[in-house]
Order: structure tokens, then sequence, then C-alpha cells
């Protein structure tokens, strides 16, 4: 483990120069106090987790001090934002202080969010609050602890700052961690602008960077774009099986690296609902839940259209047209492990979509009910379940397929199978009611909740002693709560 001032800094982003970011110091906020920190994504970067407790670390994170080989940048890039061209966005309250090079030989960036104004703010204060910075950490750390790729976040820092969104509220900063924060939007910012030699020098960036292997390729446009479409047609697999909703997929959100990031108004399923909009914002439903599948499709073709220039256009159509399959590839792959199935048989989507739909119309809870369907033996879970559906006799038709299948697969050890499922199966997950009691008790300055909260959603599948409250259905009121782009 390393102290805080022995953190070896490599900032090949910020090498790229000034027509890629500009230089920023971060603005401090008032009276800097830790909120939570996360040690697993502190261990990234070779901290100590008792470094959090120090005054140190909230005066780095909380913009009162800084590395010497720190270099600050606010990142330019563009993107669609919902399905419209913004020329120019950028990192408006955020910083890339610096990349931090690890023992393991990782590169980490070290990017904090709500460090106040930047050339790329558009009338806006760079700040964050409180709140929101609770909810990307919780998320970021959450979805890790599911195996799907996220961001990572270190820490919240909060402060005594004011600022104002639909009320008055207090300035927090959260420290974010990715192996790089480029996204599609920075390709579509060069192309748009017809830079081309900064595009080039951005692709070569980030082939030698983060997808090395793709050089040795014939083509490394093309095996990088190829890359790229598998990372994220995997990536909104883990999603939908999960029930994540991401709430704002512009393209200035998605990761070049096929992670998940930039959270603002996303959800868990509670009952089941493909149409489900997570976003208070999103009047028309382009980032619904069951949308999310073509619109990772439509924003990985406009990353083609940015890459144009490197790529034919029949390469491009070729290689687009691996996502669906892949996509649905890996979901079923996915949802055969959640059902307890370890073959795969044809009619396993239409058993799947039966399933579903079944869910959909009774206003079953996503989460608890694949956790059920693993604590007995098909026969007990499907009996039990039952009482859960509007329709029974149409479930009792269902049940009988189930059980028939499972038995077709042949595995009879209940102990086996209910280890098998309880580990992609999770108990507790992220949901907006869990997190608003724990935004509410931080708002009053106790932020025991917020750190219990993390600590039970690092282990979202294992069956934890008295924290049986964090794995109930939420109550009416906690199924609609409104977030908006401003959360």
């Amino acid at each position: 483990m390393k102290a805080l001032d022995e953190l070896t800094f490599d900032n090949r982003f910020a090498r790229l120069g000034d027509a890629f970011s500009a230089h920023v110091l971060p603005e401090p906020i008032d009276n800097p106090r830790l909120v939570v920190a996360s040690p697993a994504a502190l261990a990234l970067l070779d901290l100590d987790p008792a470094t959090a407790e120090t005054e140190e670390f909230a005066e780095l994170f909380g913009g009162h001090k800084l590395w010497a080989d720190a270099e600050p940048r606010a990142m330019v890039y563009s993107g669609h934002q919902f399905g419209g061209y913004t020329p120019q966005l950028g990192d408006g309250r955020g910083l890339l202080l610096g990349e931090v090079y690890n023992t393991a030989g990782e590169h980490w960036d070290l990017h904090l969010k709500g460090a106040g104004q930047t050339p790329f703010s558009r009338m806006g204060d760079g700040r964050a609050v409180l709140r929101s910075s609770i909810r990307e950490f919780l998320a970021s750390e959450a979805l890790y602890a599911l195996n799907i790729p996220s961001s990572r976040a270190a820490c919240v820092i909060g402060s005594d700052t004011p600022v104002w969104r639909e009320k008055q509220e207090r300035a927090a900063m959260v420290l974010r961690l990715a192996p790089s924060h480029v996204r599609f939007g920075h390709f579509e910012y060069f192309y748009y602008t017809k830079r081309p030699e900064q595009q080039k020098q951005l692709g070569e960036h980030v082939l030698a960077m983060h997808f090395p292997e793709c050089l040795e390729q014939p083509e490394p446009y093309l095996a990088m774009f190829r890359e790229i479409v598998e990372r994220n047609a995997e990536l909104i697999a883990k999603w939908q099986a999960y029930g994540f909703c991401h709430g704002v997929m512009n393209t200035d959100n998605m990761s070049i690296l096929g992670i998940t990031f930039d959270f603002g108004p996303f959800a868990f399923l509670d009952d089941f609902d493909a149409n489900f909009i997570c976003n208070h914002s999103d009047d028309q439903g382009r980032y619904s839940f069951s949308n999310q599948v073509p619109v990772g499709q439509w924003n990985l073709s406009a990353l083609a259209q940015a890459l144009t220039p490197f790529i034919s256009v029949e390469a491009l159509r070729e290689t687009l047209g691996l996502y669906l399959p892949l996509f649905q590839a890996h979901y079923l792959d996915l949802m055969r492990r959640r059902l307890g199935f370890t073959s795969a048989e044809d009619d396993d989507q239409l058993l799947l979509e039966n399933l579903l739909q079944l869910m959909q119309n009774s206003g079953v809870d996503y989460t608890l009910f694949f956790r059920r369907l693993g604590e007995e033996s098909a026969e007990q879970a499907v009996a039990r379940l039952r009482d859960d559906f509007v329709d029974i006799k149409g479930f009792d038709a269902w049940g009988e397929r189930y059980v028939a299948r499972v038995a077709r697969d042949g595995d009879a050890d209940q102990t086996q199978r209910q280890a098998r499922m309880h580990a992609v199966n999770p108990l507790y997950i992220l949901r907006n009611y869990l997190a608003q009691k724990a935004i509410d008790a931080a708002e009053q300055g106790d932020y025991s909740e917020v750190r219990r909260l993390h600590a039970v959603l690092s282990k979202p599948f294992e069956e934890q002693p008295g924290m049986e409250g964090y794995a109930e259905r939420p109550p009416e009121w906690g199924k609609h709560l409104e977030i908006s782009c401003s959360s």
C-alpha cells in the first residue's frame, strides 16, 4: 500500500495537448469531509482504506490540494443527445486530475466530478450536489459487484458550499476511476469539426493505450470498432439481464471501453416493466428499459459514422451487424443461468419471453422472483411463487414447462443448483428508495446509512445476517420516485 503522496502519475491523455482538453484547476468546496469511500476502489490506486479518513484525503478530493504531478484537464467532446447532435459538450463539471499508474501495471483515470466551472460548463455552475454524488458512488460500486462493467467510485466528499438546483443544496465531489474516459462523442467532435489530424491522433492514442492487440491486425481501426461493438453488446445484455436502466444513453455518455458511466437518472427495475422510463425528463421514452438495446445499436452507428475516415462503410455496416446477434447470445446465456439451466435448448427464448410477459402483467418484483426461484426445488419454487401472479392459470402452465425443462437439464442436486443460481441472482440491488433514504440521512449530516448500504451492495449475492430489510420489496412510494437529469 502507498501513502497519498506516493502515487505515480503518467498523464497520457493530457499529453495529447490543448486541442483535446483545457487546463483547469479544481475549485475547492467549503469544509470538505468524507461521506463514504470504497476500500475496493481505493485498492486500485494502492491506497490503504484508512487513508480516506485523513484530513489530507478530504482536502485533495475536495479541491484544496493537488499533487505536483497531476495535470487537471477538462476534456472536450460532442455527442448526440436524445437523438439530436450537439456540436460541443465536454467536462462541464468534472476534471481529469491525471492518470495513476499502479503496482499491477494498470493506468487509472482520477476524474473529479463537481470540481467547478470549466470552458465547457455551458452556463452551469460546474458543481455536483450531494444526492447525485451519492447516487453515482453507489451505482458504480453496485454494478461492479454485480459483474457489470462500470467506472468505479473511490469516494464522495461533502461540503458546506451552497448550490441551487430546484432548491438550495450542498455541493459535493465524487472521485471516479476508469481506465479511460474517452467517449463516442470524442470521435464525433473531431469528425464533425473536420479536424482529421486530431481525429487520427485520438485514434492512435486509443489504439495504443486501450486496444494494443488491434494494432497487430491488418486493419487496426476496424478491429478496434469490432471490439467496441462486442463490448457494448455484452454490456447492454448485462443491463437487461439485471434490470438496470441507464436513463441517458447519449453518445457522449457511452464509453469507448464498453463500461457503464455518467450516472444520472438511473434505476434498477422493482416490478418488471419492459416499458419502464427511469428519467423523468425523457418525455418520449427514448431511453426506456426495452429501448436500451436498439439505442445501443443507434449509438454504435453514430460512432461508425465518425470512423468513416478510417474504415470503409461496407466494413462498418458488416461489423454493426454483429451487435444484435452478440447481444442476444450474451443475454440468453445470462438468463439461462438466472433460470438455473446448465444447458441450452431451442425453446429457452420462448420460455423466457412468456415468463417476462407474465411478470409484466402482474407487476412481479424482478430481482426477488429470480432469487426465490433458486431457494427450493423447481417444483417447490413454482408452487410458492404462483401467488405473486394475477394470471395464476397462465403461470401454472409456464411452471409446468419450467419444471420439465429443469428435469431435462439433469441437475438433481438441489444444493448445487441453489448455489449456482444464488451466484448469479442477487438478493440485494440498489433500489431507488434505498438510495433516497441514505441521501435523506446524509443531507442531515448522518453518513452511516450510505456507508451501510454501500457495504451491503458490495456483496449482492450473499445473504447478510441483520440486513433483511435491504432485500424487501419497496413500499409503494419507493416505486414512483421521479429522477431527472439534474439528479
